[in-house]
This record gives structure tokens, sequence and C-alpha cells, in this order.
């Protein structure tokens, strides 16, 4: 089934000046538009003018349209920015409908960005494809990430199942954005920040939002921070399931609706144990925040080392957190 959110709100990212480039501005010559009016048509046509192994940013600006292509960030170009034109994250639309069955789950998605310090901002991306009630098959990637030090603001993610990958080479920062999806649509074995972000279920019969993959010696992998959880129904939606045994996903200072399924919050998942997964809450608000033996909670001494820089500070030091 396809549920529509009552509400899919449009936010103005606030990121420090290290973290994106320059806002580029919004008047003169757009880098794509659909219509003639830009320098490219596509999307992915700017990209490819890109000269291979850039070391400084480029900035692609893209005029309100739909673009229904596949984009690819390779990674041999990176500090590419892809910034919508809109007036909102919806104005811009990037997307495709692959689904699993005819191209693998990890090759179904609509954008791959794989460029280091690539950045999307103000703009959407989606799987379109429709689920048709089969229980195989039915993963369709809106976002497939390997970039590392990526940061995604005020940004659309619109699938089904598995709409956002990240991947083990990534650290993403997505702030004052929007995911939804059906099924384990936030995966992977990469480090991801959710920061000020809404997270919609949308299927009626609620899953997992969360499947991650988590290396055994990688401390961090998902922290939802000080964001939104809602669905389309009541006491249904889990906040994930190892997807790996060492699966590690937080929920922080977050609002829980009462989509959440209070009474047992984690699942398992391929033989992997949540008990044996590092899956914890930390100060979490709302109707789906009860506290219980199934819901493991870091202590104000724990919760010190599981911070938004610290999730993305890696060997570098990255810290793109305002």
């Amino acid at each position: 089934p396809t549920v529509t959110p009552t509400m899919t709100p449009t936010m103005t990212p606030t990121v420090s000046p290290s973290a994106t480039p320059t806002a580029t501005p919004t008047t003169g010559k757009p880098t794509v538009a659909a219509d003639g009016t830009g320098t490219y048509r596509t999307v992915q046509a700017a990209i490819d003018a890109v000269p291979t192994g850039n070391s400084s940013r480029k900035v692609i600006t893209i005029k309100p349209g739909t673009y229904r292509e596949i984009v690819t960030i390779p990674a041999n170009k990176p500090y590419i920015t892809l910034q919508g034109l809109g007036s909102s994250a919806r104005d811009v639309l990037i997307v495709n409908n692959h689904a699993a069955g005819a191209y693998g789950t990890f090759n179904s998605a609509t954008a791959f960005v794989n460029g280091h310090d690539s950045a999307l901002t103000n703009l959407t991306v989606s799987n379109d494809y429709v689920e048709d009630g089969s229980t195989v098959n039915q993963q369709a990637v809106a976002l497939n990430l390997n970039a590392d030090r990526a940061i995604l603001s005020n940004v659309r993610l619109l699938g089904d199942q598995d709409t956002f990958l990240v991947n083990a080479s990534a650290r993403a920062y997505v702030r004052s954005s929007y995911i939804e999806g059906t099924v384990d649509f936030v995966f992977g074995d990469g480090t991801a920040v959710l920061h000020d972000c809404d997270i919609y279920e949308k299927r009626s019969s609620g899953a997992p939002i969360t499947a991650a993959r988590t290396d055994a010696a990688k401390p961090y992998g998902f922290l939802i921070y000080k964001s939104r959880i809602s669905g389309a129904t009541g006491d249904t939606t889990q906040l994930g399931r190892p997807w790996g045994p060492n699966a590690q996903v937080l929920y922080r200072e977050s609002t829980l609706s009462s989509t959440i399924k209070t009474s047992q919050p984690w699942t398992d998942m391929s033989g992997n144990s949540w008990k044996n997964a590092r899956f914890s809450e930390y100060r979490n608000t709302g109707a789906g925040a009860t506290v219980n033996a199934n819901r493991p909670q870091l202590s104000d001494a724990q919760a010190a080392n599981y911070t938004p820089q610290k999730y993305l500070a890696g060997s570098d030091g990255w810290n793109p957190v305002s």
C-alpha cells in the first residue's frame, strides 16, 4: 500500500560555513533546466561536464522541474553540490522507478553519490516504483551514498523499501530533511547523522525504519538526533532491526509519535538478534517514547560519547555540525 503523509515539511537548513560552499545566487542562468533555459537539460549532463579529479567546489544549480533520470556523481569527481533553485525542496524532483527485481537492490537507486565531499540541497530524490504486493524484490532505493563527508540539507528522500542506503565508505550529515519509506528505509553499513529531520513510515501495517549493518570495529552507525518520527498508523512502527549482528543505532532527543510500537520497538533480522546489536535511546519524548525492558537507554555519561560530532569526526576531525 502507498499512503501519503499529511505533512511533508519544508525547512531551511542551518549548516556551518565550513560544511558547505557559499550559497549560489538563485538569479541568472541555471546550470540545469529541463526547459532548455539552462546550460544543460539534465542533471547528469552537468555532472559529466565537471572535469575528472576536480579539486575545488562545483555547484550545479537546478531549475525547478522534474528530471526523470538516473544521476551518478562518480568517485573521481569530488566537491560537487547539487542545489535546487526552487522555493522548497519539492520544486526540483529527480526521480526514477528502478527496483530490485530488474536491477538488484543496490543498483536500483535513482541517485548514486560517490564523490567525496558531495552535497545535496533543496531538492527531492525519489524512487516512485510502487510495491506490487509481493514479498520479494520490492527494494527500490532513492539514494545510494558512497561519498565520505557528504552533506544533505533540506532534501526529501522518497521511496518504499530501502529508500536511503549509506555504504561503509560514507559519513553523512543529513540536516533538516525528510525521509519516507516502508521497510528498512534507512539502511547500510556506513555512518549517518540525521539531525532535525522528519522520518515517516507510510505503510499502514508498519515496519522497521532502520536496518544497520555496522562493522563490529566501527563505533558509530546511525544517529537520529533531535528529529521527529511519525507514521500512517499507531503502535505499528519499529525503530529498527539488525541487518548485521553488530548494528549500531541510537535515537537521541527525538520526538517519537504514537506510530512507534512501544512494547517492542526493535526486532530481529536474518538470524541477528536485536538484543545483541548496539541499539539504544536517549531522552526521547512523545507518545512513542515509553521506557521498558525492551528499550535500552543510554546513561548521561554514555551519551557524552554519542553526539553528532563524535559520530562524524572520523580520523580527520570532520565537523559539519553547526
